[in-house]
């Protein structure tokens, strides 16, 4: 798996399990203040579209992940 897609995997992840522990009507609700979480996954996305600057990239890549395309 590319890191590319790992990272992909890893927000939806991220997104998915903050939005069920933060909105109220979930089975899983813990506290509104996961929404947060979820803001700043969405926000990092964001910024790495345009800075091309993603911190989980960097980890991946020292964890040995190979490089490559989204959707190769």
């Amino acid at each position: 798996m590319s890191i590319d897609r790992m990272i992909n995997a890893m927000a939806g992840l991220f997104i998915l399990l903050s939005l069920g522990l933060g909105v109220e009507a979930s089975p899983i609700f813990h506290s509104e203040y996961w929404l947060w979480f979820t803001a700043f996954v969405g926000a990092n996305l964001l910024q790495s579209s345009f800075t091309g600057f993603c911190p989980a990239a960097m980890i991946f890549k020292k964890l040995g992940a190979k490089p490559g395309v989204a959707f190769d």
